[in-house]
């Protein structure tokens, strides 16, 4: 893949990837797809007749995305196809993982023999690649919906340990506006606060790999055990609504700051460095590219480097980086920091779309160890409410964090673990 340093390049780059993000017809009473289901997979599914037949059509896509989505074996995000080696190492970080393994020892217990057996994969199960933001997607391990409430308190107090208060506060949010959009749309079978799962890979261990999943509309976190270092990607937040109108949850917002602070990022640039991180200055559609089953991404570095950033805008760039890293518990989220700030030469910022508040807009931060998105997206299952269905809003977005160059999911550090149990 070239460099697509112009505006024009990297649009045309974005188009190529970007071919199923196009707006589609809206086949169903419900508007049930959302705008990046390809129409290719839709159109057999277009008129559901009922729940049973719903869910087996869901059932099916699903399939069919991960057979397209896992047909390469993992290699993981890349700048220009090749890894660049030696960037994560196997050390002791100093901060103990010992909360959260036990958090997760005490919620396996906490599960039936047949629940467990639904629950737990192998450390190096395909199944970490196998999550979905979208509705529709069928996910394994055991669902709130079905969890007693001792179990719901022992998932939850599983995520209190591996998140900060702010993360976790981030991720029930997004749970209950999922209710928000169950009472917006009339679908309780396919949305709702409590449609979200977890597995477990491998076994909780103070030395072996371990870790677990979280998986559903709009919240996914993969969280990587091994000894005291955790990796915590591929990380997804977002919502449709980001601000409930109405119901249970009215008025309950999120990822404002988000939103916020990456607009102030820009506006603080020279005006040098703000026409090189502006990409394109109309935003039509959904451009983020790390999404689900983009595990070996290939994104070249575009925007505006930060080696070119005043002390102030390197502050500015960290800070708005630490919004997303911060949902980790606070001690990893340091050591995260660390690597990324000592990347921060070989970072770059990258916008679409316009700079004023009312503005939709998609910004990126990427640089050897991380990768950020943000992105107002077209409506989804609230098409039928909107003005322009095709027109993005700041009312649907979606965050991705990934570690490029073959971390996400721990996976450098397993790699590494392996030969080095090879070698003993």
């Amino acid at each position: 893949m070239g460099h697509h340093h112009s505006a024009q390049g990297i649009h045309n780059s974005h188009h190529t990837s970007g071919a199923m993000h196009r707006a589609l017809p809206r086949f169903t009473r419900r508007a049930f797809f959302s705008t990046v289901i390809p129409g290719a997979i839709l159109a057999p599914y277009a008129f559901p007749q009922s729940t049973s037949d719903m869910a087996e059509r869901f059932r099916q896509m699903s399939l069919d995305y991960e057979r397209k989505g896992l047909a390469e074996p993992f290699k993981g995000v890349t700048a220009n196809g090749t890894v660049e080696e030696g960037l994560f190492g196997i050390h002791s970080t100093g901060v103990p993982t010992a909360a959260v393994r036990s958090a997760a020892v005490q919620f396996l217990a906490s599960l039936t023999e047949e629940q467990r057996g639904r629950t737990l994969y192998a450390v190096d199960d395909i199944e970490w690649r196998k999550w979905m933001n979208q509705h529709f997607y069928v996910r394994q391990g055991v669902g709130f919906k079905e969890m007693t409430e001792p179990q719901r308190q022992a998932a939850f107090a599983m995520l209190s340990a591996a998140l900060s208060p702010r993360g976790m506060t981030l991720t029930r949010n997004i749970m209950r506006l999922n209710e928000t959009l169950a009472e917006l749309t009339g679908d309780h079978e396919f949305l709702g606060e409590w449609l979200y799962f977890l597995t477990v890979m491998g076994k909780p261990s103070a030395t072996d790999p371990w870790g677990f999943k979280l998986d559903g509309h709009h919240a996914i976190i993969n969280y990587f055990v091994m000894g005291d270092q955790v990796v915590m990607t591929p990380y997804f937040a977002g919502s449709e609504p980001v601000t409930a109108p109405s119901g249970k949850y009215k008025g309950l917002s999120i990822l404002q700051e988000e939103q916020s602070a990456g607009l102030r990022m820009l506006l603080a640039l020279d005006e040098a460095q703000r026409s090189r991180a502006i990409l394109g200055k109309d935003k039509n559609q959904n451009y983020n590219l790390g999404e689900a089953f983009k595990d070996n991404l290939v994104l070249d570095y575009a925007g505006t480097p930060v080696s070119t950033f005043s002390d102030a805008s390197r502050r500015q760039l960290l800070d708005l980086v630490d919004l997303y890293i911060g949902n980790m518990d606070d001690g990893h989220a340091k050591v995260r920091m660390d690597e990324v700030r000592r990347h921060a030469d070989r970072t770059y910022f990258a916008w679409i779309g316009g700079s004023e508040p009312a503005s939709v807009y998609y910004y990126r931060i990427h640089s050897p160890v991380i990768l950020i998105e943000f992105d107002h997206q077209r409506p989804a299952n609230l098409a039928r409410f909107a003005k322009d269905p095709k027109q993005c809003t700041q009312q649907h977005i979606h965050c991705v964090v990934r570690t490029p160059n073959g971390n996400d999911y721990g996976k450098d550090l397993l790699r590494q673990h392996y030969l080095a149990q090879q070698h003993v």
